[in-house]
């Protein structure tokens, strides 16, 4: 595997370099030796990201993860890039496809875990009064949630509002 390292307002140190090829050379394993694993670190106020992208075959494993250390935020993302290669495993075996840039023996081994398979686990049943998206998203917040899913009174539709990631709210509502 080669690592392509980048940093935007944080030098990559020989520290950082060597916990990225370390943690993310566990991967070695599911990869070809030729596969570009492009890791962009960065750091805005507290906040200390690190991005990872792989191209395999037709699609990209990607993961962004965010903490206020960055050595924890390797660690996460290594774990997210794990989880979704086994379900991108899945995917090609499902299809019968060829696995590019990964490893036959990590494609062709028996899976134990049924983390391809999504299962609900929880159902939940609410009653919906009709209500506006402003009420709606105070609501929301009065929950503590990240969204909230409302019958509309001005349409009388099923709709959910939303808190995007930058502090505003947004709405979603159905398209006939």
């Amino acid at each position: 595997m080669r690592f392509i390292i980048s940093g935007k307002n944080i030098d990559v140190t020989s520290g950082l370099r060597t916990t990225i090829e370390q943690k993310l050379g566990k991967l070695e394993r599911y990869f070809t030796p030729t596969t570009e694993i492009i890791v962009t670190l960065s750091v805005e106020k507290e906040r200390q990201k690190i991005e990872v992208t792989i191209p395999v075959k037709g699609t990209i494993i990607r993961s962004e993860q965010v903490s206020d250390d960055m050595y924890v935020s390797i660690d996460l993302v290594e774990e997210v890039i794990e989880r979704q290669l086994r379900k991108y495993k899945t995917k090609i075996i499902d299809r019968n496809q060829e696995g590019g840039e990964l490893q036959p023996e990590f494609v062709e081994e028996e899976d134990d875990t049924d983390d391809g398979e999504i299962k609900i686990i929880r159902t939940k049943r609410f009653g919906m009064k009709p209500m506006f998206p402003e009420d709606a998203c105070v609501q929301m917040e009065l929950l503590g949630h990240n969204f909230f899913v409302f019958r509309n009174a001005e349409t009388d539709e099923v709709n959910v509002v939303y808190k995007r990631k930058n502090g505003t709210f947004g709405l979603i509502e159905p398209e006939f």
